[in-house]
């Protein structure tokens, strides 16, 4: 199965990246490594996740962090990757808004 990072998520992983990294040096690298494997892991586990606002909702295992994906076809693709401490009506303000490609 192929993974599509759409650039919305792409920059969703800069700024969590570039928040821990502000915490402490090397913690953004290890962000990003920890973000990339859960979603990596979606090659074995994609469609497993519960729905919400209409894609499967996969949490990170080690940062409060979440991954919105769907499937279409042979690829997953990544649409958000957000901060679980964020307001939820943002959380969904964001995910409701027109997507392309779906």
């Amino acid at each position: 199965m192929r993974i599509r990072i759409l650039p919305e998520a792409e920059g969703d992983l800069e700024i969590g990246a570039d928040f821990y990294e502000a915490q402490r040096k090397g913690l953004g690298r290890y962000f990003n490594d920890c973000l990339m494997s859960d979603i990596e892991s979606l090659r074995l586990y994609a469609g497993v996740h519960q729905r919400e606002h209409g894609l499967h909702r996969c949490m990170s295992k080690r940062f409060p962090f979440t991954i919105f994906y769907d499937l279409t076809d042979d690829t997953i693709d990544i649409y958000a990757v957000l901060d679980c401490r964020q307001d939820p009506e943002t959380i969904r303000r964001r995910l409701e808004s027109p997507r392309t490609n779906r």
